[in-house]
């Protein structure tokens, strides 16, 4: 029998963003956007939840310590306390709309090639509060 276990960590994070595309005029993003299309941006206190998976090693999936610092390096480090249009290079001008679904893509793509080859990365789901989230994960 070959049997897979999970961990599932969640991290927290705030980060402004605005939702704007370059190639549209003001007047479209406002049309499109709303207020959501300031500049300025806006705020969330993000929440990014990760489940791994894989063989259990000495009653462990991986070591939580292990799996925070990978955290501290692909969500905290880049993401947290930036505006993320202005600060993070995939989310600037032209590149892709910093979404909930587009950050959990972003970081399971940074997130994949830094784990154990025995493990699966199941999930990353990037909450914006209790009503929005985005996920990326393995079919």
């Amino acid at each position: 029998m070959n049997i897979r276990s999970s961990l599932t960590r969640s991290v927290s994070f705030f980060a402004l963003h605005h939702l704007r595309r370059a190639d549209w005029s003001d007047a479209r993003n406002l049309e499109t956007f709303g207020p959501l299309s300031d500049p300025a941006g806006h705020g969330h206190d993000y929440t990014c939840t990760v489940r791994v998976s894989g063989p259990l090693v000495h009653g462990m999936v991986m070591d939580l310590a292990e799996l925070d610092r990978l955290l501290d390096i692909v969500v905290r480090a880049p993401l947290a306390g930036r505006h993320l249009n202005l600060e993070v290079p995939e989310f600037g001008r032209g590149g892709t709309l910093p979404t909930c679904e587009a950050l959990a893509d972003y970081v399971y793509r940074r997130l994949l090639p830094r784990l154990p080859a025995e493990l699966n990365l199941d999930l990353v789901r990037i909450s914006e509060d209790a009503t929005l989230s985005g996920e990326a994960g393995s079919a």
